[in-house]
Order: structure tokens, then C-alpha cells, then sequence
């Protein structure tokens, strides 16, 4: 009688797990989307309706410390002032954008801002006689002119200027993600103004698809696809000069400024895309390789392990390892591939 018992017992367990799992693939996906640090988000998750709070908090609390915009913001308080304590999300940009700035031989920068500002492309700014003193501002900017001990971020000279813009929209992704792993949510696809970070299945069950912009100059946004990958647990981000530009006597001016030279830097490298671990790390390596040599742009992305794509003018390269990302090729460029 109680081997009956015990065995009905076991069916009845095996019933129970197979009704358990039956529930949790059942769970839909939902999609949500706004608008934060004036661009879009477009979130794809499986799991409950009410995480739908928990990403606008979280991305509310990412704004709290990386959004330059705003002046009660850490970065906004500490480019006033020679110190501040930091809190971890500020201390982890800051980290990461160091390390990228040494790979990338100082070719990342988040304290450009004062550049940017200078050459017209700051909120309010117009490039003039007075503000284009291009060798007084590189006197204060540089990551390497501060530091960080403990939760302190310091500055040698009070005048540099933070602006993570550059690397915030791929961690505000990974802060995203993060949240939902908390809330056992693990398939998601998490995308701020073009960065995005990937997790386990799609709708579709299987890889997250992908469509890379192809670098097509136009007024008007323009998403022909160069290349559509097929991926999943990473971060990705694509970067270009050809959409942002300021015309002025019908002559243009890049949006990516050299910390080296503080000059505009037109590269021959027209797009960027690239797969880190973190879409932080992939925002920070696009941004590097957009204001590089071709050759540069390369060797950043061999030194820091991350796979890429580079599109020229008449040519593309990739890493060995995006080979293996992609699922179809729709419009890249009709020359050969540049070794």
C-alpha cells in the first residue's frame, strides 16, 4: 500500500513540474516604449506587466546619475566642482569610460564636452571667434586629468566637464537588463536610441535578429538595412558620422570631435557597429572606433576582445567572430572586403 502511495505520489509530483513549466512558457511577451534623455526606448520582455514600472524607475534612476542634461544629476553636480562622492552607477561609467580611453589612446573622451560645446554641437551653443580657443580648452580636458579614490571622482582642474552621452544609453540597457534578471525575467530585448541589450529567446524562440543600418546620408532617417545579425547575451551599438553634421555655408562638420586634436574628425570609417558583453562597452568601443584611422579603429577592437563591423565608403571589415553573428546580408557596399 505505501509503495502505491508513493509511486502515485511521484506521478503526481512529475504532474505537478510538467504544469509548472506548461505555466512559464505560457508567459507572454509584452513590449513597452517611451521616451528618456531625449530619444526613444523599445522594450520586448517576457514576464509580468507590472516590471513596466520597474524600467521607467530604473532608467529614472540611471538619469538621477549620468544624465548631463540635468543639473541636480551627479555628473551635472560634479561638473561644478572639483569632487564628488559617487554612487555605483556613475563610479562603473567612469571606470569603464577610463579603460576604454586607455585602449583607445585617449581617442574615447568623455570630458569633450567643453569641445562639443565649442564647435556648436551643445544645447545653446553656436561656434564662434570667442568660443573656438581650441588649445585653452585642451588644456583642461582629458579623463586622465581625474581620478577616483574610493567613492570619490576628482578633478585636477574644476573647468573639466563630463558628458557620458557617449556610453549612457548602453549601461541605462544593461541597468534594464539587470532589473529583470533580478525579477527572474531572462528573455529580453532592451533598446535606447539604437543600443541595445539582449537576452536569452526571442519571440520567435529562437536568436534575437538584428538589422544594421546601412551608412545612407539623408535628411530625412533612412533604415536600409546593411546586414541583419542573429545574436543573443550581449550588447550592441552602431555609431556614425553620416546623419549628425552641422551645415554652415554649405560646408559640413562632423558630430565626432578628437579629444587629441579637438578638432571635428572625419574618419573614413562611415559606421560602426559592434558586440561586447556589456551594450555600455559597445557604446563606449563605437563611439572610439568613429573617431579613429581605419587601422585604429581596428586595433581597438582586437586589443578590447570585442567582435565588429566597420563600413566604408567602398568597403567593409569585420571581426573574424561577427561573421559568425550574421544572418543575412541585404546592402552592403558593392566593393571588396578591405583586410
Amino acid at each position: 500500500m505505501k509503495s502505491i502511495f508513493n509511486r502515485l505520489l511521484g506521478k503526481l509530483f512529475v504532474l505537478f513540474i510538467f504544469i509548472a513549466m506548461m505555466s512559464c512558457s505560457s508567459t507572454p511577451y509584452r513590449s513597452c516604449e517611451g521616451m528618456i534623455w531625449n530619444t526613444f526606448y523599445h522594450i520586448t520582455y517576457k514576464g509580468s506587466p507590472e516590471l513596466e514600472d520597474s524600467v521607467m524607475k530604473v532608467l529614472q534612476d540611471v538619469g538621477k546619475s549620468l544624465n548631463v542634461f540635468d543639473s541636480t544629476s551627479l555628473v551635472g553636480r560634479l561638473n561644478r566642482t572639483k569632487s564628488i562622492k559617487a554612487d555605483h552607477q556613475l563610479l562603473e561609467v567612469y571606470e569603464t569610460s577610463r579603460k576604454i580611453n586607455r585602449i583607445s589612446n585617449g581617442l574615447f573622451d568623455p570630458t569633450i564636452s567643453p569641445l562639443i560645446n565649442a564647435w556648436g554641437f551643445g544645447i545653446g551653443h553656436t561656434p564662434t571667434a570667442d568660443t573656438i580657443s581650441i588649445d585653452s580648452i585642451l588644456q583642461f580636458v582629458g579623463i586622465q586629468k581625474t581620478r577616483a579614490e574610493g567613492d570619490l571622482i576628482i578633478k585636477d582642474d574644476i573647468r573639466t566637464q563630463f558628458n557620458f552621452s557617449a556610453i549612457a544609453k548602453g549601461y541605462g540597457c544593461d541597468a534594464v537588463g539587470e532589473m529583470f534578471k533580478r525579477n527572474n525575467v531572462y528573455d529580453y530585448m532592451i533598446e535606447i536610441g539604437g543600443e541595445l541589450t539582449l537576452s536569452g529567446e526571442s519571440p520567435s524562440s529562437g536568436l534575437w535578429k538584428i538589422s544594421v543600418d546601412a551608412p545612407v546620408e539623408s535628411d530625412i532617417p533612412d533604415h536600409t538595412s546593411a546586414v541583419i545579425i542573429a545574436l543573443t547575451d550581449k550588447g550592441v551599438a552602431t555609431s556614425g558620422n553620416y546623419r549628425n553634421f552641422r551645415k554652415e555655408n554649405g560646408n559640413k562638420t562632423a558630430h565626432t570631435i578628437s579629444p587629441l586634436s579637438g578638432r571635428p574628425y572625419i574618419s573614413d570609417v562611415l559606421s560602426a557597429t559592434v558586440i561586447a558583453e556589456t551594450c555600455m562597452e559597445a557604446d563606449g568601443l563605437a563611439t572610439a572606433c568613429m573617431a579613429s584611422s581605419v587601422v585604429e579603429a581596428k586595433r581597438i577592437l582586437v586589443s578590447y576582445g570585442a567582435d565588429g563591423l566597420l563600413i566604408f565608403s567602398d568597403s567593409v571589415w569585420m571581426t573574424p567572430g561577427f561573421k559568425n553573428y550574421i544572418n543575412e546580408e541585404v546592402s552592403a557596399p558593392e566593393k571588396k572586403d578591405r583586410n
